[in-house]
């Protein structure tokens, strides 16, 4: 008894942890599921900023002196506020020399008036040691927090003239990874990330790099924040209480005097300094890469565990524990209580082996005797086809002979006195001619006198006659081996080989049969094949067919091996194998008396 409540409590604890790890197993699945849907999610977003940066520099490309007003209607269109939510600010850049930078600054400062914003303190001028400028020219939409931007040299810093110079000369995008924060009306400040993308004059080569630098006519960038665009990738998470920490994998070289900002580019917890965090131990965690433009994100997915379980879940391993529990006490109540009747059932299990194995003794006794029996029959029915033909060459033919013998005397002794009667006498001497034949026949159907000459003579003469009746071509291949085989091995093998002929032509459809006849050692090995349909599936077991299980019992007779093949493109093969040391004969001749079954004197 207390062994049976031992087991089932730890059946029960082990299916608890076992249901409890499958619960946990599943949360950490789906929930990396649905991080990498919120990372292809971000993806898509940037992917869609890169399509934006690719329609600004498709404007420039077809037409390089569009003007402000250019620009402004085609940002207009693109409907920014409602279609691409994130972005920030959409600018265009222009590459120009030392010379134009005059013109630049006084189209700069007067936009700006238009614009009733203040005009940038510093002209723009060149600088000693630089031969190219990339200024801001157009900045959308026109308000005062990207109006500062306007006049902006963007090859003033050496690294963002660096990455805009690798972009040109590699027709790529770029992003520098600086950030702006700014302060939105509700919510932690938002970080601005910007992309750019290089603008070439159009109908000129840029395969090459000195190419691409003499066709370079400046570049657009977009501004986006970086929260908008991660908030409205998480919406769709199935679940609430998810946090997102991206952090930028890349240093930004810093300006001399610049503080090392953060490399959190992102924490969608803001309130995480006020609220308590979960402990480690109770988070799922999920760490994502994100590439944008040549620069590598770390994306942290984390959430409570409790909030990837259903209300089920919580019980669910409570009931795996008590089911498991109460079926492992049903079981072993159930098991003592067949223990008894197992021994019992044993025994009577004993006593009916025994009982089945004398049986099947007695079935193998049985089998055996109709075997021999089989045997026997074959050799009575062998034995009296040989008397029969025997009765009928001694008697029938006998005087079927003399009654020819006579007819013909009475048909030359008419030749000349009586036509009528000389034509009835020679009508009857061809019939007994036709006679005579059809006894040959019956007498070579009952036992071939040709089997007196040995198999492989009944053989060849079996072929030929086949051959001659059906019309079908036979070719019979046998080695020059002489086989002394007994009486009743000989017959049964021709008979075999006629069994087998008599099938090709009534099922086989066949145009060809070939015929091997060999002795390999102590074994002769007989095989029929033709190239007819082959066998239908099912007709072996066919009820009323007896031609294939009759060839089978011959060779079980003999103690040899039989084998059939059939496709409907290889046709059928027999292989029949039968041992040449239990059925060797005492002399190669058989001179004996009832074996002479001939016609000596018939024509």
């Amino acid at each position: 008894m207390l062994t049976g409540a031992l087991l089932s409590v730890t059946v029960g604890t082990a299916l608890y942890l076992a249901t409890a790890h499958a619960i946990e197993s599943d949360a950490e699945t789906r929930f990396r599921g649905m991080a990498r849907t919120a990372q292809f999610a971000i993806d898509a977003r940037i992917k869609s900023y890169t399509d934006v940066l690719r329609g600004m520099a498709g404007l420039f490309h077809a037409n390089p002196k569009a003007s402000a007003d250019d620009f402004r209607h085609y940002v207009e269109q693109l409907d920014t506020p409602r279609n691409f939510p994130g972005i920030h600010a959409m600018n265009y850049a222009r590459a120009v020399g030392p010379s134009e930078l005059a013109a630049v600054d006084a189209d700069v400062r007067r936009r700006l008036r238009q614009y009733g914003m203040p005009e940038p303190a510093r002209k723009l001028h060149p600088v000693p040691g630089r031969d190219s400028y990339t200024i801001i020219v157009y900045m959308e939409p026109a308000n005062p927090e990207t109006l500062d931007k306007l006049g902006l040299d963007l090859e003033a810093r050496s690294y963002i003239r660096s990455t805009v110079e690798s972009a040109r000369d590699n027709n790529s995008f770029t992003s520098s990874g600086l950030r702006v924060n700014v302060m939105p009306d509700s919510g932690p400040r938002q970080n601005i990330l910007a992309m750019r993308l290089p603008v070439y004059r159009s109908g000129v080569p840029i395969d090459t790099v000195l190419q691409r630098r003499a066709a370079y006519i400046g570049t657009v960038g977009i501004g986006f924040g970086l929260s908008t665009m991660v908030n409205g990738a998480l919406e769709g998470f199935p679940v609430d209480g998810v946090r997102l920490v991206l952090t930028d994998l890349d240093d930004v070289p810093l300006e001399p005097g610049e503080a090392q900002p953060s490399a959190v580019l992102y924490d969608s917890d803001w309130t995480a300094r006020i609220a308590p965090l979960p402990r480690e131990a109770d988070l799922l965690r999920a760490s994502l890469r994100i590439e944008f433009k040549k620069r590598q994100w770390r994306a942290d997915f984390s959430i409570p565990r409790y909030a990837m379980y259903t209300r089920f879940d919580f019980y669910y391993p409570w009931l795996a524990a008590l089911a498991g529990t109460l079926s492992t006490a049903l079981l072993y109540a159930l098991f003592q209580t067949m223990a008894s009747s197992r021994r019992s059932a044993l025994r009577m299990a004993e006593d009916m082996t025994r009982e089945l194995r004398a049986s099947q003794s007695k079935l193998q006794a049985t089998n055996e005797k109709l075997r021999q029996l089989a045997a026997h029959a074959e050799q009575i029915k062998e034995g009296e086809r040989k008397r029969i033909a025997r009765e009928i060459h001694d008697e029938l033919a006998q005087n079927l002979l003399a009654l020819k013998i006579e007819a013909e005397i009475l048909a030359n002794r008419t030749r000349s006195r009586h036509g009528r009667l000389h034509e009835r006498a020679s009508a009857t001497v061809r019939q007994i001619d036709l006679t005579i034949r059809s006894v040959r026949q019956i007498i070579n159907d009952l036992r071939p006198n040709v089997l007196d000459l040995g198999l492989a003579a009944a053989v060849d003469w079996q072929v030929a006659d086949f051959a001659r009746r059906t019309g079908i071509e036979c070719e019979l291949v046998e080695d020059e081996t002489e086989h002394h085989l007994d009486d009743q091995c000989a017959t049964a093998l021709f008979r075999i080989l006629q069994e087998s002929l008599n099938n090709v032509a009534r099922h086989a459809r066949a145009s060809r049969v070939r015929i091997d006849l060999h002795q390999h050692a102590d074994m002769l090995t007989m095989t029929i094949r033709d190239n007819g349909i082959g066998m239908q599936p099912g007709s072996r077991n066919r009820s009323g067919s007896f031609g294939l299980v009759g060839i089978e019992e011959r060779v079980n007779i003999l103690g040899g091996s039989f084998s059939i093949s059939s496709g409907p493109d290889t046709g059928t093969t027999i292989v029949v194998s039968i041992p040449l040391a239990a059925h060797a004969s005492d002399s190669p001749s058989l001179s004996s008396q009832d074996n002479e079954v001939t016609f000596p004197l018939i024509a």
